[in-house]
């Protein structure tokens, strides 16, 4: 523990305040320790003299250990998603369930929701995340503010159809999924969460997606 101390205090006195240390943990190679910060991950020698940035490769079994270990930081737990505030959509019974961070104005998102709509037995529910600039959020909050919020997010995906906009609305979630976006360094979108946890990024095709759910996101027999 003193020399995880050690090397925190040292980081923490020579790397831009931008840079969080949130923990230190010795690495597979003896001398070297893992550095968190967020779901990145670096490594530096025993008195944090210098830092290292780039992968470790275990040559017996060809595994990548820095990339296995980001993939586990990223992990989000499903069931702690504030579901409340998210657009939700059902396909069929809905029994699998899919989380979406997505932003009105990104076309990587408008081409996964076009391969969403042809999936079955999903449930998805859209984080609204405007960072793409201001009329995001205008766009967001009109989304937001809809009666059938699902109708109003297809209506846009589909056609670039907006509702109409409602000044007296609550958009207080849109404030707390951007908060939620800095809390677990989700830097684009779309991201996917599936229901163990597994997240990725990017506008997944038919075939990619509809693997990823059979193995992360289907918590339920058929």
């Amino acid at each position: 523990m003193a020399q995880e101390a050690e090397i925190r205090k040292a980081l923490a006195a020579r790397l831009p305040p931008s840079v969080v240390v949130d923990a230190v943990t010795p690495s597979p190679i003896e001398g070297l320790y893992e550095v968190r910060s967020g779901t990145s991950v670096f490594y530096a020698d025993r008195h944090g003299d210098y830092i290292v940035r780039g992968e470790i490769l275990d040559t017996r079994t060809q595994m990548n250990l820095t990339e296995a270990r980001i993939a586990k930081l990223s992990n989000l737990a499903f069931a702690s998603l504030p579901i409340q505030d998210a657009v939700v959509s059902m396909r069929g019974r809905g029994t699998r369930k899919l989380a979406v961070f997505a932003d009105p104005e990104c076309p990587y998102c408008k081409q996964l929701e076009a391969t969403l709509r042809g999936r079955d037995d999903v449930t998805v529910y859209t984080f609204l995340m405007p960072i793409l600039g201001p009329g995001s959020m205008e766009k967001a909050k009109a989304i937001w503010c809809a009666e059938d919020r699902g109708a109003a997010w297809d209506a846009w995906m589909r056609e670039g159809k907006l509702p109409a906009a409602r000044p007296d609305c609550d958009t207080s979630a849109l404030d707390r999924n951007l908060a939620l976006r800095n809390k677990h360094s989700i830097r684009g979108t779309p991201t996917l969460v599936f229901e163990n946890g597994t997240r990725t990024s990017g506008a997944l095709g038919a075939l990619q997606l509809e693997r990823e759910l059979a193995e992360f996101g289907s918590m339920h027999k058929p």
